[in-house]
């Protein structure tokens, strides 16, 4: 049986779906975009800035689903431009211990919701 798990800590889903979906022990969260939860702006001053919004948005669902980022076994991240990808790449590696980050890919693709830089989605393990 599955469990939606949403926050009001993160996001609202724009769409049909909900932001994270708890099923079997693994928690499959939607892509995560830079958007200030208690304004609803997007942040966008600069790569660092919109990947620690992103990375905030997964905290709060993963908190919301008593689980870290240590718990997180898979990340795909989405960028428009992968110019950027050294400065996205250092702002994440604040939040993962290189020994045990997850498995990851990082894909430039051609636009993104409301055409951000960078989403990220997440798989996460509970233990």
């Amino acid at each position: 049986m599955k469990k939606i798990i949403n926050t009001k800590n993160a996001p609202a889903p724009v769409g049909p779906y909900n932001q994270s979906v708890l099923h079997n022990g693994v928690l499959y969260m939607s892509g995560q975009i830079a958007i200030d939860p208690p304004t609803g702006e997007l942040v966008l001053d600069n790569i660092e800035a919109e990947t620690h919004q992103v990375m905030k948005n997964i905290k709060s669902v993963l908190t919301e689903a008593g689980l870290t980022f240590e718990d997180i076994i898979k990340c795909s991240i989405f960028v428009s431009d992968m110019g950027n990808y050294a400065r996205i790449n250092a702002v994440y590696a604040e939040y993962f211990d290189e020994a045990t980050a997850p498995a990851r890919e990082l894909v430039e693709v051609a636009n993104l919701p409301k055409f951000v830089n960078i989403e990220i989605s997440v798989i996460a393990a509970v233990d």
